[in-house]
């Protein structure tokens, strides 16, 4: 964000008293709430009443000239921000005035506290004033001591009057005081600063001096978090120092002692070293924070804080660390803003603060799995932990467990009000996540990207949001950004190869992979892409060395095995897709994951009962629900139900869903109308079917979070019931759909049998040439088919018949 020019002169319009130096608007003596991004707008615009801004300006005051921001978006919000306070409406403005395609303008009439402030802010408004210049090229208004014209008084008369001449001499004074101020100002604005907007931060482990080994680490935590807050520092991110810490040759566990930390802030090209010490005389505890540059080893700025307690050294670290982000550089209203006391916005217990840390810590080392029991003992120790509830929501979230997911992301949800401003945004996230909120996660996302435009994680975030909702043109951007802010992070090369995989851009997609190797990075969605771009490109060697890996790993070795099960059961080999998907279940068992082992049997039950095996189908999804099966499980138990033809049990399992879902997007938008479609085949309504998908086509290219693929299911079924109708034509676009779209379909269930589809689609519209085409490619893909499997068979007799 452009660091914007602070007046010491206080606007006044209407009942309003805009206050530069303090960020803050009032009415009527009442302080409002206004952003820190809006309120900038607004005061650019007032400071130049009558004057039209145009949005070029706007964006360089809130993001500078080299930030790649969606910042069209975001003028929109902050004006629309700034006309809510204001009582202002657009149509009939009374403050704002909007041109199209050119700016805005304040066309309120204005007044200021004091004159000689009244001139320094309109020289700053007016470039051409020969009061104020623009320095180094930045935008900032410095004052320039040479470009004062201080005008000499004018020669008194001899009828001069004794009240004349102490006029004069107050004039004088008065301009002494103006002149000492203005060559203040000019030190002031030309002092050196500590650190830029711009600038990274490199977090050093405490010193810890207590005896205490796992305070220092909740220490870290708490002033991690501290730090978080601010919109202006950069703290360096774990997944980046450890990707650093690799490239040293040293370990990811070892101590960020001063030491290491100057040589990361080194090599990653940071500006400062900011750690902290923590030491104890019994019951009285004295907390230190030091921030060093590292370049030049110079410290920049220093806190020390006493605490009477244990207890009270959360509160300890706000002050302090509140203090030293104002002495390196943030501004006033910027630390007052974003400051909620640590001892309210992270936890009230220091106990369950460590085993929070120790969490997070576990969960950067060993994954998601391991990390569930810490954040656990830190919600016992304090049940009022928001963010520990979050954290454990994402956990459950990445374990494909949405129904304890939701119960942690619902309570963190309740408890929002007491965290951060990042945090909230984190909370909300996964709450959105976890209830399939899709729309209210897109503008949480979009807010978040307004308020902190640095931030990798909302990019993403919307970017998979967007795939999510089948919207892949719009994801790439959010992708390519995300990764351009935080290329060291596995996640954003996850999304991004994703994405290319589902615009079927397999070179684009094996680049990315191959970036993120280069980096180091490894985990298990990378190895599931790995997977996927060896089964889209037939290099089944590669997908075998991903499985290899993958065995033994618990929370990755029953992905693995179950998309392995789909790519045997996508060529027909039935029983090897079985034996897979059985050790799948068995492995989610192991890992006390019931709800995810749950979900790879209900994969395995639909596939049954796609291949004809109505028998085996209904037994899998009736053992399935058995265990403890969560949303997604319930949603491919209903498509199962409704495809063999059970439908009482199907409508009773949907209404379930319906009721404890209301608000999720793909439920509502893509499976209930599923649903009714499969139902209304069944029972051989096939016009009704055609009906129920009608509102499912801006959606059926979506990708499904619970089996990362697009099922297609809407296009699917209304082939087969276009057939029904024998409208072969039309049918044969709808499974062309599924062969076109490789890399959103993948190896799942329905792409393997469009094929078959599609040749009777040709065989129904009598095009006798393109039907055996199409046979005779369904049947070279399963060459090696168990020879049992009932649509086979119906094949093989459907295909003598055509003959």
């Amino acid at each position: 964000m452009a660091s914007p020019a602070r007046s010491s002169c206080v606007i006044r319009f209407g009942a309003f008293e805009l206050d530069g130096a303090e960020g803050q608007l009032r009415k009527g003596g009442v302080l409002l709430k206004l952003h820190p991004q809006p309120f900038q707008v607004l005061l650019l615009l007032a400071e130049r009443p009558g004057q039209i801004v145009d949005r070029k300006e706007i964006r360089r005051r809130l993001w500078g000239d080299n930030t790649y921001v969606d910042f069209e978006g975001g003028i929109n919000f902050c004006v629309k921000q700034v006309r809510a306070v204001l009582g202002d409406n657009a149509e009939k403005p009374r403050y704002i005035e909007t041109l199209p395609r050119r700016g805005y303008r304040f066309i309120a009439s204005v007044s200021y506290s004091d004159a000689a402030s009244r001139d320094v802010l309109f020289a700053a408004a007016h470039p051409s004033s020969n009061l104020v210049e623009t320095a180094h090229g930045n935008g900032d208004p410095r004052l320039s001591f040479s470009q004062i014209n201080l005008v000499p008084p004018l020669a008194l008369t001899a009828t001069e009057t004794r009240w004349g001449r102490t006029t004069l001499k107050t004039a004088a004074a008065a301009l002494a005081v103006i002149t000492i101020v203005i060559v203040g100002a000019i030190f002031y604005l030309h002092r050196s600063p500590k650190l830029t907007e711009k600038d990274t931060v490199v977090l050093t482990d405490f010193v810890n001096n207590t005896g205490d080994d796992a305070l220092g680490d909740a220490l870290r935590q708490a002033l991690d978090t501290e730090l978080e807050q601010s919109p202006f520092l950069n703290v360096l991110s774990d997944k980046r120092l450890n990707e650093s810490l690799r490239m040293m040759g040293r370990s990811e566990k070892e101590r960020l002692t001063p030491v290491v930390g100057r040589e990361l802030c080194l090599r990653t090209r940071s500006k400062a070293v900011l750690g902290g010490a923590v030491s104890n005389v019994g019951s009285h505890y004295l907390l230190r924070l030091n921030a060093v540059a590292c370049s030049s080893g110079d410290a920049l700025a220093n806190e020390q804080v006493d605490a009477r307690s244990k207890e009270a050294l959360l509160g300890a670290v706000n002050v302090a660390a509140s203090r030293l982000r104002a002495k390196l550089g943030e501004s006033l209203p910027s630390v007052e803003k974003y400051d909620a006391p640590m001892e309210e916005a992270t936890a009230t217990s220091l106990e369950a603060l460590k085993n929070y840390s120790m969490g997070i810590k576990i969960l950067r080392e060993q994954g998601d799995e391991s990390s569930v029991p810490f954040l656990k003992r830190a919600i016992e120790l304090d049940p009022h932990f928001a963010m520990a509830y979050a954290a454990l929501a994402s956990r459950y979230g990445n374990l494909n467990q949405p129904s304890l997911a939701l119960a942690y992301a619902t309570k963190a949800y309740e408890l929002r009000d007491t965290v951060t401003e990042r945090e909230k945004f984190r909370i909300s996230r996964s709450y959105f996540r976890a209830t399939g909120q899709l729309e209210e996660m897109s503008r949480t996302f979009e807010l978040w990207i307004a308020n902190y435009p640095r931030d990798a994680s909302p990019h993403g975030s919307l970017c998979a949001n967007y795939y999510f909702m089948g919207q892949y043109e719009k994801a790439l951007p959010e992708c390519v950004q995300s990764l351009r802010l935080d290329p060291d992070d596995a996640a954003n090369y996850e999304n991004l190869v994703t994405t290319y995989f589902d615009l079927n851009r397999l070179p684009d997609a094996k680049a990315a992979l191959d970036q993120a190797q280069s980096r180091g990075l490894d985990s298990g969605a990378l190895r599931w892409s790995m997977y996927v771009l060896g089964f889209l490109q037939g290099d089944s060697a590669q997908m075998a060395r991903q499985v290899a890996w993958a065995v033994g790993k618990p929370g990755e070795e029953d992905q693995l095995l179950s998309v392995q099960s789909d790519t045997e059961a996508y060529y027909g080999r039935l029983g090897k897709a079985r034996e897979l998907s059985r050790r799948a279940v068995d492995s989610a068992v192991r890992a006390d994951s019931k709800e995810l082992a749950a979900l790879r049997e209900v994969n395995a039950a639909l596939r049954e009962a796609e291949f004809g095996n109505a028998a085996m189908a209904k037994r899998d999804v009736t053992q399935a629900l058995a265990l403890e099966a969560g949303r997604d499980a319930k949603v491919l138990a209903a498509m199962t139900f409704a495809r063999i033809g059970e439908t009482t049990r199907d409508k009773s399992l949907v209404k379930e869903l319906k009721n404890s879902y209301p608000s999720n997007t793909m439920l509502n938008l893509y499976w209930l109308p599923t649903f009714n479609a499969a139902i209304k085949l069944r029972e051989g309504d096939a016009p009704q079917a055609i009906a129920f998908l009608k509102s499912v086509e801006p959606y059926e290219l979506a990708e499904q979070p619970s089996l990362l693929i697009g099922t297609l299911y809407p296009a699917y079924l209304r082939g087969q019931a276009l057939l029904r109708v024998h409208h072969g034509a039309a049918a044969t676009v709808e499974f062309q759909k599924l062969l076109d779209h490789q890399g959103i379909v993948r190896n799942f269930v329905t792409r393997a049998l469009a094929q078959l589809e599609l040749a009777r689609a040709y065989a129904i519209a009598n095009d006798t040439t393109n039907a055996t085409a199409a046979y005779q490619a369904f049947f070279a893909s399963w060459k090696d088919a168990d020879p049992d499997i009932p649509i086979l068979i119906a094949a093989k007799s459907e295909y003598a018949k055509l003959r």
